[in-house]
């Protein structure tokens, strides 16, 4: 164990065997995909045994979920980013910004085909399902949040596209479904997609 390691305190070094585990698997997973990484090698890859990972995850499914929870908590964060918290936000600036995260991360096929690996296990695993159910809603509240912040006076009086959750899971549900295209066949265009969503949200600019 080294030096710096040995004067963590007991809660510090599982702290950091897990933030170690998590990245190696997120790296395994996303280059090689979730069924052909097993325990033993992210262990060895991260310089841990294998009953090192099992101390902290009950299971493959449940490092895959801490993986995908580690990928959603950075893509809810650059959503934020696109309207912070402070000042006033420029509608376009937003609708420029949003329509570039969408071109970014419809187009990140490694994560898509590690959420399409993942959703697959919740057939017949009631624990998945319920997290993936989880992941979304959590998205979907993040970006509802940042379009009651740049649109909320033309949301309060416009009953045309609904209220901004569901504005929200129109976004999410054609990325999802973007996405699972493009993972088959990448020759399939996001722009018609970003076209209608960033037109909808200049309406709601104009209002």
């Amino acid at each position: 164990m080294p030096p710096e390691t040995a004067r963590m305190s007991r809660s510090d070094r599982r702290a950091k065997t897990v933030a170690d585990l998590v990245t190696t698997a997120r790296t395994a997973f996303l280059r090689d995909g979730y069924a052909a990484t097993s325990l033993d090698a992210i262990a060895e890859a991260a310089g841990y045994s294998k009953g090192a990972v099992y101390s902290n995850f009950k299971d493959k499914p449940t490092l895959c979920r801490a993986v995908l929870v580690d990928i959603h908590d950075e893509k809810m964060a650059e959503i934020a980013d696109l309207a912070p918290g402070d000042g006033e936000v420029d509608p376009i600036r937003f609708i420029d910004g949003l329509a570039d995260w969408l071109r970014r991360s419809l187009g990140d096929m490694e994560w898509t085909m590690l959420e399409f690996e993942y959703a697959a296990l919740a057939r017949n695993n009631p624990d998945v399902k319920e997290s993936i159910a989880t992941l979304r809603y959590e998205i979907s509240e993040t970006i509802a949040a940042q379009l009651t912040r740049v649109f909320g006076d033309s949301l309060a009086i416009s009953n045309a596209f609904g209220t901004p959750h569901d504005i929200a899971d129109l976004i999410l549900s054609t990325g999802i479904g973007l996405s699972v295209q493009r993972a088959i066949d990448p020759r399939v265009s996001v722009e018609p997609a970003i076209s209608i969503l960033t037109a909808v949200a200049a309406l709601l600019h104009e209002m």
